[in-house]
């Protein structure tokens, strides 16, 4: 019988410490969040309430408590909810991690706020990437066109 109270009296200390590890953004608990590409930093291990990402398996949202996860990230909007505002991004590719610990990683190929977009820019582009693509005279030819042609249609997507 007191080998079974000491068992569940660890386990009380382990979640303790667990408890002790999450942070707190105006009395409620937030997620550090770690956002960036090779030529930016948007926020580092900066408290947030809630991301959305687009990845390969669709998109989700990420929460305190957030299971730990990996996903890859596919062109499409990063949504960040900070305490006042919200951000809208626009990332090409790369991968999301959310740790144990609640901390959440975006490392992008390429990311900008969305606002820096023109959706007329988008749909040239996107017609052009269609235009090589019916062009194409070699399978490597027509992946690149399918590659554009998937990034304009989420940019576009993103900006509607």
């Amino acid at each position: 019988m007191a080998s079974r109270l000491l068992s569940l009296a660890r386990g009380s200390v382990r979640s303790g410490r667990l408890l002790a590890l999450r942070n707190y953004t105006n009395g409620e608990i937030a997620i550090p969040l770690t956002f960036s590409s090779p030529n930016s930093t948007f926020y580092d291990n900066v408290n947030v309430k809630q991301v959305d990402v687009s990845s390969t398996t669709g998109t989700f949202g990420i929460l305190p408590h957030h299971v730990p996860s990996i996903a890859v990230l596919q062109p499409g909007l990063v949504t960040v909810y900070e305490t006042d505002k919200t951000q809208k991004y626009f990332a090409s590719s790369g991968t999301v991690t959310v740790n144990a610990d609640g901390t959440v990683q975006i490392l992008a190929e390429e990311a900008y706020p969305l606002d820096m977009f023109d959706a007329q820019a988008a749909r040239q582009g996107l017609d052009k990437c269609k235009q090589q693509r019916s062009s194409a005279s070699s399978d490597a030819e027509r992946a690149e066109a399918d590659i554009g042609i998937e990034l304009y249609e989420n940019l576009i997507k993103a900006l509607e």
